[in-house]
């Protein structure tokens, strides 16, 4: 990373005889935060209120950019239980007060697709579900990577990156099995071929969480397989999309278990007049009960999956089912908003083995936005059954974004 400068210096000075050609844009978003957390089992209710900037500058040359992100998370009331703030009398916000380098990236954009990302990065690989930037976080997951994309979207692409570091949503206090990064030989790689169905694509995700105090070494593994989703018109106004996916995860690198097992995700959505029904099922396999020998994403999205309480971030170890539908419903320019939505979600959750019904959740959301600025509303039930305890979050967020 010490190269960024130099090489941001190189740029500016190869468009000093074109200066024409070289592009300074600013970059600014922010998020102001409220979220509370009532958790069965724990006395104390958990506020937060915080408050996420993330400046940053991108200069482009030609095919070459280079861009520099900061980002700065400040707990204005610090209610709650970060994950590395101590008080752990208050329910989790993995939220933490935070000043770190986010982005610090040179990139290169040539002719037939060819892209070369240099530095750190965001990787948001497919649908997010092994690899991506923990988005709805206030501190971003980003990587210290180089990354090599060839394609387009119709015809065969490839994505292939190899990350020596992930920088976690915990911040630069982070310590222990909340690390602020974890080293070790990442490898993602995506191979795929786009066509009016769909596009396919075979993966392979090789994360290495090479650091003892993360369980161990335990959440490194191996995992291949496919993905095929698209969309196709099957009436006038009325849009199919579909989702298929399935892999194998064993262990992989220092990994002291022994183990194997399958995912498998089957979606399918219906779009119509603004209205958006999905349904959905998807499996986290388990192997034989042991503590993490069940299909483990720690670099995936996670709060994109398994239901906003986020009570799976690790899969339990008898697996897990999930079975869940949405029903949701968008408006374009509404009064002086350029857009409303509303969505309402249901999971159902149940183990991979032993016949458990874990709980349910319900999820609902309500965001509109006006220009740069987006101002949302988020709730989430979870009820228990047999596993974690009953818990409601609610969330307000007003957004901004250059």
């Amino acid at each position: 990373m010490k190269t960024l400068p130099a090489l941001l210096a190189a740029l500016l000075a190869s468009g000093t005889a074109c200066a024409q050609d070289v592009r300074v844009k600013p970059l600014l978003d922010a998020r102001l935060r409220y979220e509370t957390v009532d958790q069965a089992g724990i006395a104390l209710p958990a506020e937060a209120l915080t408050l996420r900037l993330r400046p940053g500058v991108e200069v482009t040359g030609g095919p070459w950019s280079v861009l520099v992100e900061g980002e700065a998370t400040l707990a204005i009331v610090e209610d709650y239980n970060s994950g590395t703030n101590a008080r752990t009398g208050y329910p989790l916000v993995v939220d933490p007060a935070n000043l770190e380098l986010n982005r610090a990236q040179i990139r290169y954009s040539g002719a037939n697709g060819l892209g070369l990302t240099l530095g750190r990065q965001r990787l948001d690989l497919a649908d997010q579900r092994f690899v991506g930037s923990a988005g709805f976080r206030q501190n971003e997951q980003t990587f210290d990577a180089v990354r090599v994309q060839y394609g387009k979207p119709q015809g065969f692409s490839a994505d292939i990156s190899y990350a020596w570091n992930d920088l976690t949503v915990n911040g630069r206090n982070g310590s222990g099995a909340r690390q602020q990064a974890v080293g070790g030989d990442n490898v993602f790689a995506l191979l795929s071929y786009g066509s009016k169905p769909g596009k396919l694509t075979a993966f392979a995700y090789l994360v290495d969480q090479d650091e003892a105090a993360v369980q161990s070494y335990r959440l490194s593994s191996q995992t291949y397989g496919l993905r095929f989703a698209g969309t196709t018109p099957i009436a006038k106004g009325l849009t199919l999309g579909y989702v298929a996916s399935v892999a194998r995860q064993s262990d992989w690198h220092r990994n002291p278990n022994n183990y194997a097992a399958t995912y498998w995700l089957s979606e399918a959505s219906l779009a119509a007049r603004g209205f958006t029904l999905t349904g959905g099922y998807e499996v986290l396999g388990a192997d034989g009960g042991t503590p993490l020998t069940s299909v483990q994403t720690p670099l995936s999205s996670l709060f994109k999956w398994q239901g906003w309480a986020d009570k799976f971030t690790t899969t339990p170890p008898n697996g897990l089912h999930d079975a869940y539908a949405t029903l949701g419903h968008g408006w374009k320019k509404v009064g002086s908003f350029d857009a409303i939505s509303l969505a309402a979600t249901y999971h159902d959750f149940s183990s991979d083995r032993l016949d458990q019904h874990y709980g349910s959740e319900f999820d609902l959301l309500a965001s509109a936005r006006h220009g740069r600025f987006t101002l949302s509303a988020r709730y989430a039930h979870y009820d228990a059954d047999s596993f974690a305890t009953d818990t409601d979050k609610l969330w307000l967020t007003l957004d901004f974004s250059l």
